[in-house]
């Protein structure tokens, strides 16, 4: 859904100088917008975003100003809401539009917009209500969250069903592009049907990456993993196994009848206005048949290097690296850490009209205008290597391979970037250095090894504390040295350390606790940001992969030369207030740095 913008002929200019004068934005930012919006039209708001040049609520905060409105940042709770004014507004009308009826204030009924100068809205929700109105500005995501949340608390779960005659095919919901059903707006009233939808719209209303079905002894259990911790969502009778277990393959294209062998599907629908896709997977157990599936949201916005955790000393050299002409960026670390994101982040930096970008993934989980992509299949013999291989003859400039799982896909990356490409992928180990002895493992010669990596990176995510209810306490001396920081000069507010995007210090000699509250669902944390390790590879680590040194001398080698370990970056995180020191310690639990 497009975000709304202002329209107002002649007023792009003064949007400009409001975002200069309160949102900071630099005057240089703004002409390189209006020299882009003349070239290929749209609104300045627009333009800017797109740019990555201001976000949603700066622009929210200079609309407010410009049209003497106020600015809400924070819009209220679901349960906040007064039921008689959400039923006056049809979901769809509300999302179109973007507007939100708030409370009643002053004999008025308070509205969120996120284009105030859309006057026919406002006096539309006005005629539906049947009370006067008074706007105020929110920015889109907020309005569009706050409508979901509100709407699919007092429609319960029958609104939470789909048409599945729209959504039975699997060809269909795999590659055509057919109009998407929402789920919030679906009308069948199986039992059945309805619970499984539920449980999908709740997985992406809470974030969740993943829903994992397995059977009980007595109950079928669902459970979310939300910020990569598994939490229980559902429970059902254990009699309806195989009812919701056929429904799952049915929704993904696969055979209800075959109970015995693993099976991989896919399912696409929409859920609160979102474009979703899922993974699914169906494996046979003890119990009966358990099902993985993993969320996609296809129409969430692809994060910016500077939006996912690098501190302003690694985001320079990272931005260095993605900008060289040829050589092997590899990023590390297990499954389920990120490095996926970070690949995507470092492709929408550098995607330009005149660099020519190929991928190789699995799955191509994330659309990238621009970027050609191409997803592994096995039925046909595409692999990582082939497809890597076929690309090379296709004039690329940047490559990204989704892994390095073996020596063929290892030797045709090198090859790509001793010839003048400069290839991303990933590998699997558990810190920078172990990515050059993985590399020799596979039966790379290390010289070969040594003149192709210009950096690796190691990365780790951990949970960000719910800024709602966190408090400030005094950490013990213990937990400060498992962190690497000095107490003496941790308790007197000693430490600085770069600034990092989205950081709330704590008050000196203090780290952040978790609470909980009902903004987390009482889990104390909400979002997750990176911590990262990254290596160049220098002279002396050069020479130390010639000599087929181990990863710990390597990664020895470095932190002399510089290197901020996955440990110390984490810490600095801890006392930027980005984290917690519970967090940091859980995820790197197997380095003592």
């Amino acid at each position: 859904m497009a975000t709304p913008f202002l329209s107002l002929p002649g007023a792009a200019l003064l949007i400009g100088e409001i975002l200069v004068a309160k949102c900071k934005l630099a005057p240089e930012a703004i002409e390189r917008a209006l020299i882009k919006q003349r070239d290929e039209g749209g609104l300045l708001g627009e333009v800017l975003i797109r740019m990555k040049l201001c976000d949603e609520d700066q622009l929210a905060l200079a609309l407010a100003s410009q049209f003497d409105l106020t600015y809400v940042r924070d819009l209220p709770r679901a349960d906040d809401i007064p039921v008689d004014l959400i039923d006056r507004i049809p979901i769809n009308f509300a999302r179109q539009r973007v507007v939100m009826p708030l409370r009643r204030e002053n004999g008025r009924v308070v509205i969120a917009v996120a284009d105030p100068h859309a006057v026919e809205v406002i006096d539309a929700v006005a005629v539906l209500i049947g009370e006067p109105v008074e706007p105020v500005v929110a920015a889109t995501h907020r309005i569009i969250e706050c409508i979901n949340k509100t709407y699919s608390r007092l429609r319960g779960g029958a609104e939470l069903e789909e048409s599945h005659k729209k959504a039975e095919s699997s060809e269909d919901s795999e590659y055509g592009n057919e109009e998407l059903v929402d789920m919030l707006d679906a009308n069948d009233e199986a039992p059945i049907i309805r619970w499984v939808n539920s449980l999908m719209f709740q997985a992406a209303k809470d974030g969740a990456s993943d829903i994992h079905i397995r059977p009980g002894e007595k109950d079928i259990i669902v459970r979310n993993r939300v910020d990569g911790v598994l939490r229980e969502a559902k429970r059902a009778p254990r009699k309806f196994h195989a009812s919701i277990i056929a429904r799952v393959k049915i929704m993904s294209g696969l055979n209800i009848a075959e109970k015995r062998l693993p099976q991989s599907g896919r399912i696409r629908r929409k859920m609160a206005g979102k474009d979703v896709d899922m993974r699914v997977e169906c494996a046979p157990t003890a119990a009966g048949e358990s099902v993985t599936i993993r969320l996609l949201d296809r129409s969430s916005v692809l994060l910016g290097l500077a939006d996912i955790g690098f501190a302003n000393d690694q985001l320079k050299t990272i931005r260095d690296i993605i900008k060289r002409p040829h050589g092997i960026l590899l990023v590390t670390g297990p499954t389920g850490s990120g490095k996926t994101t970070t690949l995507y982040a470092c492709l929408s930096e550098i995607n330009a009209p005149d660099i020519n970008i190929l991928t190789v993934e699995d799955p191509v989980e994330y659309q990238l205008e621009g970027i050609s992509q191409t997803q592994v299949n096995s039925k046909i013999d595409l692999t990582f290597a082939s497809g890597l291989r076929s690309f090379l003859r296709q004039d690329p400039d940047v490559i990204m391979v989704g892994e390095i799982r073996d020596r063929e896909t290892a030797e045709v990356a090198i090859t790509a970037s001793l010839t003048g490409h400069l290839v991303f992928s990933t590998v699997h180990t558990n810190d920078a250095a172990g990515g050059i002895t993985r590399l020799v493992d596979m039966g790379i010669e290390p010289f070969l090894v040594a003149s192709s990596l210009v950096g690796l990176l190691a990365q780790r995510l951990v949970r960000r504390p719910c800024y709602k209810c966190t408090r400030a306490v005094r950490p013990s001396e213990e937990i400060l040295a498992e962190l690497g920081l000095d107490p003496a000069i941790f308790y007197a507010g000693g430490y600085r350390f770069p600034d990092v995007k989205g950081m709330r210090p704590c008050p000196p000699g203090t780290v952040f606790e978790p609470v909980g509250c009902p903004e987390c669902n009482e889990l104390g944390y909400r979002g997750r940001t990176g911590i990262y390790e990254l290596l160049m590879i220098n002279d002396k680590v050069r020479r130390l992969a010639l000599a087929k040194s181990d990863a710990g001398a390597i990664r020895n080698a470095a932190i002399e030369d510089g290197m901020v370990a996955l440990r110390a970056d984490g810490a600095r995180k801890v006392v930027l207030g980005m984290t917690t020191p519970e967090e940091v310690l859980l995820v790197t639990a197997e380095s003592s740095d």
